[in-house]
């Protein structure tokens, strides 16, 4: 009998959490945005912590209020910090305190308007700004009238394409897809004839796999540009750079977190994900159609050798 129970308790203890009983058994909250790398790591992430024995909810979250929650404690964490779409936002909530940087992922991130290849052929001139603009009736549409169209990301992704445009004098409208899938719909409608399109695009994304292209180069990001008039060509306005072209992907983290759930917090400071690696993440929902839940799954099963290696 003795034998029996030891040999239990040894099964029992080799499936056993990964995690010590220090970490509390309140749920990490883990806020979910509307593009698909964000919703996939997330879920990456959340089984992770599942995996180690620990409780995670999902909630959905504004991309840029998520700063404030964090810093409340509302939410725990937030994996994709992108310096050009969210820096602003960040940076504001770190001065009130309550949330703190928490390390940058491996990912070099660029965000700003983007166009296929295709559309280099109708305007050669590109990727300058001021050859784009002068390729401006190329882009017109029954919408924009004489005006080009640039489809810019979702409004709460907050890319002041709008104050851009202003600020350079650009002969452009801006409309605001309603959310990443409409930017990748614009783009493969527009592939059928070659028909010359600029949209909001970011790196990494499987997009830039499934269509080669460039990005518009604006006059080059200074600090400050977003807040100060005096930075960037035009000294009355703001937003008259482009965005940081070699930007950061980091994680914040709500300030309990690390004594709340200690060894959660150490793995979060582990985590770092490459651009191949997020790009394959958003493939797995936008080429093959997988629900979030079940291409982290498959992430996961891939990977196993970067990610248990965070977990020891």
């Amino acid at each position: 009998m003795k034998k029996l129970t030891t040999a239990l308790a040894t099964g029992v203890l080799a499936l056993s959490p990964l995690v010590a009983a220090a970490d509390s058994t309140d749920p990490i909250v883990i806020p979910i945005h509307n593009w698909s790398s964000q919703i996939v790591m997330s879920n990456v992430v959340g089984q992770m912590f599942e995996e180690m024995g620990l409780n995670v909810e999902y909630v959905t979250t504004d991309s840029q209020a998520v700063y404030e929650s964090v810093r409340l404690g509302d939410v725990t964490l937030e994996l994709e910090v992108w310096e050009g779409a969210f820096g602003a936002s960040f940076r504001a909530a770190l001065e009130k305190g309550g949330l703190h940087d928490a390390g940058d992922h491996n990912a070099v991130t660029r965000e700003d308007w983007w166009y296929p290849m295709w559309t280099k052929d109708a305007c050669p001139g590109l990727p300058s700004w001021e050859a784009l603009n002068d390729c401006a009736a190329l882009f017109a549409t029954a919408e924009t009238g004489t005006k080009g169209r640039y489809l810019d990301g979702p409004v709460d992704w907050l890319k002041h394409g709008k104050e851009r445009v202003e600020a350079l004098g650009m002969n452009f409208e801006v409309i605001n897809a309603g959310s990443a899938a409409a930017l990748w719909a614009e783009i493969g409608a527009a592939e059928a004839d070659k028909r010359p399109v600029v949209v909001f695009n970011w790196t990494p994304n499987f997009a830039e796999a499934v269509w080669p292209g460039e990005f518009v180069e604006f006059p080059a990001w200074e600090d400050g540009c977003d807040k100060d008039p005096a930075k960037g060509p035009n000294p009355n306005a703001l937003y008259d750079c482009g965005n940081p072209a070699t930007g950061y992907l980091k994680k914040a983290a709500w300030d309990g977190m690390k004594d709340k759930w200690p060894d959660a917090y150490n793995v979060l400071t582990k985590i770092s994900f490459t651009n191949p690696q997020i790009a394959e993440m958003a493939k797995f929902v936008d080429v093959d159609e997988m629900e979030p839940e079940e291409a982290a799954a498959e992430w996961l099963a891939q990977n196993e050798a970067v990610w248990k290696g965070w977990l020891n």
